[in-house]
């Protein structure tokens, strides 16, 4: 791996790369099977990554004919991750074995250990025998949709294919390693003026984002659209915001400090809601919500920008999901993609059917979405919510940060780069771009 890494540094040749031997190991961060109960009896904020996560070194797989092999200079941590390390809400062994049951080259994802990550960016080291559009050497983002395409429940949108999985949380062979095997179709140009670790923290959450907010597989939305995000500043609402006001929206960003609301404003927020400040007492006990807060928070919203939310960008579940379907206007759409506080979501139904409300499901993004969104990032119209960077041996330590909120934007990993600030292949246009939008999240 040395070699590959001295080799990838140095902007070796593909030829150059082909001629390297693939080692019989890679590091990679995992979990074991063995250890699947380990958190039994505690409560869910009690459970430890650090505990779980392991550290060391894996076989590599063999290659499939619609794979690359890529090495990968940096990942970064996502809510999966999170959820893959706790074993919650159940053990991802259970996703590896199903795999496992459905051909020969999944039979090699059933293992006793799970390497995590649904994020990367690299360097495709070899390609399988059916792969048309990339070669050793290519510069990559790997986003994290992993589908057959032999199904034909996944050429209309392949995020409705009956076998489609997250890669790296559904699949083995993740992204928080030093190599990694995905299919051909995850894979996209690394943008031109982001270093590794900038160019990593990407794919899941602005691909999401912009099926949520863009696509006409979710909310289609349109300029002047007022739209409320939950968690602005988070891994999700960081690109939600930009693609808001890059689309002609208004956003409304919804916080938890006075830090994260100077962030917003410094993005080009400006109304923004700091729930903290204001007190928001949405459940008055844990089985009752309270209308008058839901009233007190829309009353909010309208003294900021005049009007109720065509839309709202939901993924916290159960804490907000009342608040949101009732503060939506007639007519309006709630999109949710997640549950990060609670799966067993309540509201009152007479202000959703009365008003004409919709609620509407959305899960990552099929490969149009995420290449249009990987395109608005190379453009330099999007940029990343990078705040921090861990190296491959801290990732337990990055893993607890999200699992307790600690963290704004998104938190890089190095894997195989061995520091910040690598892989810029155009200075130029990051000069033109901007430092300061570049690394606005960074701390």
């Amino acid at each position: 791996m040395r070699q590959i890494q001295e080799a990838i540094v140095a902007d070796a040749s593909a030829e150059e790369l082909a001629a390297l031997p693939i080692p019989e190991t890679y590091r990679a961060a995992f979990v074991r099977r063995s250890d699947a109960e380990m958190f039994a009896g505690r409560e869910s904020w009690e459970k430890d990554p650090r505990e779980s996560i392991q550290i060391d070194h894996v076989p590599v797989p063999e290659l499939a004919p619609d794979e690359a092999l890529v090495a990968v200079m940096a990942s970064s941590i996502n809510f999966n991750t999170v959820w893959t390390s706790i074993f919650e809400p159940l053990s991802t062994f259970g996703f590896l074995d199903r795999l496992g049951k459905e051909s020969v080259w999944g039979a090699r994802h059933a293992l006793d250990h799970h390497v995590i990550g649904s994020d990367g960016s690299g360097v495709v080291l070899r390609t399988g025998s059916g792969v048309r559009n990339w070669k050793t050497g290519d510069k990559v983002s790997i986003h994290c949709n992993y589908v057959d395409d032999q199904d034909p429940t996944s050429h209309d949108d392949s995020m409705m294919a009956a076998n489609q999985r997250i890669w790296g949380f559904e699949t083995n062979f993740g992204g928080l390693a030093d190599l990694t095997v995905v299919k051909a179709n995850q894979l996209m140009p690394k943008p031109t003026h982001l270093t590794w670790e900038e160019s990593a923290v990407n794919a899941l959450c602005g691909s999401t984002a912009f099926r949520m907010l863009v696509s006409n597989n979710a909310s289609a939305m349109k300029q002047g659209d007022v739209v409320l995000i939950w968690g602005a500043t988070g891994g999700l609402g960081g690109y939600a915001v930009q693609l808001v006001l890059n689309g002609g929206g208004v956003p409304v960003g919804v916080v938890s400090s006075p830090e994260k609301a100077e962030l917003l404003k410094k993005i080009g927020c400006e109304a923004v809601i700091d729930r903290k400040a204001e007190n928001y007492q949405f459940w008055s006990d844990p089985h009752t919500q309270d209308e008058t807060e839901w009233r007190r928070f829309g009353k909010k919203i309208r003294e900021l920008v005049g009007e109720d939310p065509n839309i709202i960008f939901e993924h916290p579940g159960r804490q907000t999901m009342g608040a949101s379907v009732f503060v939506c206007r007639r007519g309006g759409a709630i999109v949710t993609c997640a549950a990060t506080s609670g799966y067993m979501i309540e509201y009152d139904n007479r202000h959703l059917w009365m008003k004409l409300k919709r609620i509407v499901s959305s899960h990552f993004a099929n490969y149009q979405e995420a290449w249009s969104m990987n395109r608005l990032i190379d453009r330099g119209a999007i940029h990343p919510i990078l705040s921090e960077v861990y190296a491959l041996e801290d990732v337990g330590e990055a893993t607890r940060q999200v699992h307790q909120n600690r963290h704004e934007g998104k938190l890089g990993v190095l894997c195989l780069a061995p520091e910040e600030g690598l892989g810029i292949q155009d200075p130029d246009k990051r000069a033109r771009i901007g430092e300061d939008k570049i690394g606005m999240f960074r701390r």
